[in-house]
C-alpha cells in the first residue's frame, strides 16, 4: 500500500546483508552459490527450486514462521571475475538479491545481500507487528543456510 506521497510503504521494505565465513576456496564457494537448483539439497528453508530457462526460475521457502514465499528469480549478473551473482525477485518478494564472494579468512568470505518489498498480502497486513519477527525469521533462515552450506562444502 502506498504512502501518502504514492511511494511504497516502507513497513513493506527490508535491506539485509549477511557474512558467512567458509572454509573452502572462493571458486568452489562461487560454483555451488551459483547453482540455485541445488539449493534445497543444503539450505533447509529453500524448499524448491524450478528452472524455468537459462536465466531464471520460480523459487519456494519457508521459514520458522508458518508462512510460504515463492518468487520469480531471474538472473541479472553473473560475473566469475569479480565473483557476484545477482537476481532480481517478482512474486511475494520484489526487489533483489546479490552475493559477492571474496578470499576471507581461512578460505572464502560469502556476502549476501538483499533488498525487498514484500508482496504477499497477509505479510502486509501484519507489517508493523509483525516486522521484528520477520527480521528474526530472516535471520535464523540465513544462519541455517550457513550451517548448511558449510556441511555442504565439507562433504565435497
Amino acid at each position: 500500500m502506498p504512502d501518502s506521497s504514492g511511494r511504497p510503504c516502507r513497513l513493506h521494505r527490508y535491506r539485509f546483508r549477511s557474512v558467512w565465513l567458509l572454509h573452502a576456496p572462493p571458486a568452489v564457494v562461487y560454483a555451488v552459490l551459483g547453482q540455485a537448483e541445488a539449493y534445497p539439497r543444503w539450505w533447509p528453508q529453500v524448499r524448491e527450486v524450478v528452472p524455468l530457462d537459462d536465466r531464471s526460475g520460480t523459487a519456494r521457502f519457508r521459514s520458522f514462521l508458518p508462512y510460504e514465499l515463492t518468487v520469480v528469480a531471474t538472473e541479472t549478473l553473473r560475473d566469475p571475475a569479480a565473483r557476484v551473482l545477482e537476481i532480481g525477485m517478482r512474486g511475494d518478494l520484489a526487489g533483489w538479491a546479490r552475493w559477492t564472494i571474496m578470499p576471507g579468512e581461512g578460505g572464502t568470505r560469502a556476502v549476501f545481500e538483499q533488498e525487498v518489498e514484500v508482496r504477499k498480502p497477509v505479510l502486509r497486513r501484519w507489517a508493523l507487528l509483525g516486522r521484528p519477527v520477520f527480521r528474526v525469521n530472516h535471520a535464523l533462515m540465513m544462519r541455517a543456510g550457513r550451517r548448511g552450506l558449510r556441511a555442504w562444502l565439507a562433504r565435497g
